[in-house]
């Protein structure tokens, strides 16, 4: 290849020192004539080069031959515009084109010049010099043979394997799988923000910031027990019971199928406790060995009056039954044992040194029949502490299915602990809370059984609470507890939010209030916003709120202060241990959250719905003839 060619700056400046008398380079291919001058005076073509011209470039405008040769088109478009104002301007010092000038006006890149230069695979190609093999090349072989190499690759398949590649298509389509008939309830919605069918794909996320200084403040009050949870001396997280209400999240029933409805696409099952659960097909567990082809539909797999191990994922709220899994899963200090399942998995929430650590001792331990999950609390557990978990989960295991083959159903196969012990096991370890403090000796008594069983070293860390105040309120909880209740949550700059809760949804507004900023309206809005992301991510912890959070931030010019905005609620959320997503501002400045609901709320909690509104807030006094 010509190094020139490779160089615009270096051809145009080999051009400028050519002159008009300097004979020109042979040129093979189609001969490119140059322009005349500005004088109008045509340009004379050296006849000792003996290079024929086309027929197109043989005869001038006005008949005669030699003088001002016809351009002939280039096929392609590429570079037309380009090329011929670069020959009209530098027409009147150079001489006729050389194979770089022509190249640099076309704007063709080195990477492009290597690739034009492979030979064409047609055996009938004339020899011709290095640039117009490459023109040709450039202009047809691409578009030209790319789809004769596709057509020619398909062409040598196997007949075979082309109808059974169509048959997968066919199959694979989600309208024709759900014209057919078949189960829906595993398939997933992949449409994207802007329409598409492709597959939204979960972002690799680093590990969440792990506070170090967390508090946990335990006390009874009468016929509540109340936990809350304290990050810097504020309240983060809040839990409440009520003597006689626990919850039935994570009991394991053997339950009995009522009725099945292939149009639901669930099963509805007496456990034993009132209202019948609800269990979903995609929450039935079948052996993949035993079906062959598509999941079956849940009508094939259970039958009224047949008995099935449940366990509740979710507790009853308002009119709807507890949500049913027949995924059992047992939680213990370190890891989460998945029975007859094939899975295993180590927390997000831990470094990458320490998951490698986690990783190779969970290859020694995990048992063949069984899935494991090693949880964050497992961070400095010792492979022993590991090893003794995971068969006392294998103990509970089997005691399960020993009484679910002497029971009748519905009857109670395995309860979980109450809220305090089951708090304590999920959230209370060495590396982030730096003690547990409560005022009641009945709450002390239990949980320092708990732990001098499963964790002795966090002993040392439980305190039983003595003071003249109460734990809440000598750790100002109470407080923090009242403005929780309220609608209105004001920022540190001066803005406040508005949290409205509806039957579909959860609305927060967030306003300026009293916050003026400093520079410009753009930076004021932008610090309000970013006050309010952190704000409502702490609230949305605190209320315990689930389902679809819809956030009406106040509107931002800038698209990079959008993102500022986005990042600060992605990351304020990342330390909750509740399941939740984040999706971009739109047109109207309006973000959209989805949180999983796990239990009614902290309002429902303190609060009843008034008989005489309904929870709708006011009184009809217009009177209606």
């Amino acid at each position: 290849m010509d190094e020139s060619a490779s160089d615009p700056a270096t051809s145009g400046q080999a051009q400028a020192t050519v002159t008009g008398d300097a004979p020109a380079k042979p040129q093979g291919g189609r001969g490119r004539a140059p322009r005349a001058a500005s004088s109008g005076v045509p340009l004379a073509i050296p006849a000792a080069e003996g290079v024929a011209r086309p027929e197109s470039e043989a005869t001038s405008p006005g008949g005669e031959a030699g003088t001002a040769p016809k351009r002939r088109r280039r096929r392609g478009g590429r570079g037309r515009g380009r090329g011929r104002a670069a020959t009209t301007s530098e027409a009147t010092t150079s001489s006729p084109t050389t194979e770089s000038d022509d190249q640099a006006s076309t704007g063709e890149t080195a990477a492009t010049q290597r690739d034009d230069a492979t030979p064409d695979a047609d055996g009938d190609t004339p020899t011709t010099p290095a640039g117009s093999r490459r023109r040709r090349r450039s202009r047809g072989s691409r578009a030209s043979r790319a789809p004769a190499d596709r057509q020619a690759s398909a062409d040598r398949q196997a007949p075979e394997k082309l109808a059974a590649k169509a048959a997968a298509s066919k199959t694979t389509t989600r309208e024709e799988r759900i014209a057919a008939g078949g189960p829906t309830r595993g398939i997933r919605s992949s449409r994207t923000r802007t329409g598409g069918d492709r597959r939204r794909r979960r972002e690799p996320l680093a590990p969440p910031p792990r506070e170090s200084d967390k508090l946990m403040v335990i006390t009874e009050n009468g016929e509540r027990d109340q936990i809350a949870v304290l990050e810097n001396d504020v309240l983060v997280q809040h839990y409440v019971t009520r003597q006689g209400a626990t919850s039935m999240v994570g009991n394991v029933y053997l339950g009995r199928v009522q009725n099945v409805l292939p149009g639901m696409e669930a099963a509805f099952v007496d456990v034993g406790r009132g209202r019948n659960g609800v269990l979903y097909a995609g929450e039935v567990n079948y052996s993949l060995e035993d079906v062959e082809g598509p999941a079956p539909r849940i009508e094939q797999v259970l039958k009224p009056g047949q008995s099935v191990i449940v366990q509740v994922s979710k507790d009853p709220m308002g009119g709807k039954g507890a949500r049913l899994t027949a995924n059992i899963s047992l939680a213990g200090r370190y890891l989460v044992l998945a029975p007859d399942q094939d899975l295993s998995g180590i927390s997000r929430r831990l470094s990458e040194d320490v998951r490698k650590r986690l990783k190779s001792i969970l290859k020694k331990v995990k048992p063949d029949r069984h899935g494991v999950i090693v949880r964050t609390a497992a961070e400095g557990a010792t492979d022993e502490q590991i090893r003794d978990d995971l068969e006392r989960l294998l103990r509970e295991w089997s005691e399960i299915e020993h009484r679910a083959k002497r029971s009748k159903a519905p009857a109670v196969l395995y309860e979980e602990p109450e809220l305090t012990v089951r708090v304590v096991r999920d959230l209370f370890t060495d590396e982030e809370f730096r003690g547990l403090v409560t005022d009641s000796r009945r709450v002390f008594d239990k949980v320092m059984g708990y732990v001098q069983e499963i964790a002795p070293d966090l002993a040392d860390k439980i305190h039983l609470h003595e003071g003249k105040l109460p734990a809440f309120e000598e750790h100002r909880v109470v407080e923090q507890i009242q403005k929780a209740l309220e609608r209105k949550v004001w920022l540190p700059s001066g803005g406040y939010l508005f949290i409205e809760r509806t039957e579909a949804m959860t609305i927060v507004d967030v306003n300026t209030g009293k916050s003026v900023g400093k520079t410009n309206l753009e930076e004021t809005v932008l610090n309000t916003n970013l006050e309010a992301a952190r704000e409502v991510a702490r609230q949305l912890r605190l209320r315990d709120i689930g389902g679809i959070i819809v956030i009406d931030f106040i509107d931002m010019l800038l698209e990079k202060n959008r993102g500022k905005v986005e990042d600060a609620m992605r990351e304020a959320l990342a330390v909750d241990k509740t399941r939740s997503q984040v999706f971009e501002i739109g047109p109207l400045g309006l973000m959209q959250v989805t949180r999983k609901r796990v239990s009614s709320g902290l309002v429902e909690s303190f609060s009843e719905t008034c008989p005489t509104c309904e929870g709708r807030g006011i009184l009809t006094t217009y009177q209606i003839d």
